[in-house]
């Protein structure tokens, strides 16, 4: 497989990663941590991760960033890695609807980068789409419409996507940038954009 080419960001940038394990109190480094690390060091986009095996502790998470974490304006992705089907988050067993995460996140994402890793296809009609943004106060959000359990989307293009974000705030040239830059991989994954 050829190198991906990772553009590197000047300025410090943040991205806040909530990834769905089968038990967070287990204290192995996942493969997405491995590689939020690796971008800090060779990416200059630093990180917040954290992981959760419900949907409270989701939503705690969440709530901390919002209301302790003082930094919070400084974190314009929020990363999700997060198992499921279609448009449903499978977490501990149960299946919620991305209406319901919608609900969860209400207005507390405003003028966010909402980014779903390939765990889980990212499929949603015209009104869903508005739907999610409507309710979450997000600017974007984006997926994949190719599920991949061998391989990650965090691994390749996820990286590629973060830093052409915080080098071009413009989301359609960042798209076109990706599209370009990394076309096979971008249609192999089935790279999609909401906003």
């Amino acid at each position: 497989m050829n190198e991906l080419e990772v553009p590197i960001t000047d300025i410090e940038n943040f991205i806040y990663c909530l990834e769905v394990v089968p038990d967070a109190t287990l204290t192995e480094t996942t493969e997405v941590l491995t590689i939020l690390e690796d971008m800090t060091l060779n990416q200059n986009i630093n990180s917040i991760y954290k992981a959760c095996d419900t949907i409270e502790d989701l939503e705690e998470s969440i709530n901390h960033l919002l209301y302790e974490d003082h930094n919070f304006k400084d974190y314009e992705i929020i990363y999700l890695v997060l198992p499921g089907e279609a448009n449903n988050i499978l977490i501990n067993g149960y299946y919620y609807s991305i209406e319901e995460i919608a609900e969860l996140f209400e207005g507390k994402m405003e003028g966010k980068l909402i980014h779903i890793a390939n765990k889980k296809v990212l499929d949603l009609t015209a009104d869903e789409s508005q739907y999610f943004l409507d309710v979450t106060g997000a600017r974007a959000i984006s997926g994949y419409g190719v599920p991949s359990p061998h391989m990650t989307s965090a691994f390749t293009i996820d990286r590629v996507f973060f830093s052409l974000f915080y080098e071009n705030d413009d989301l359609k040239q960042v798209v076109e940038r990706l599209f370009y830059k990394h076309h096979q991989l971008s249609k192999l994954l089935d790279f999609r954009l909401y906003y």
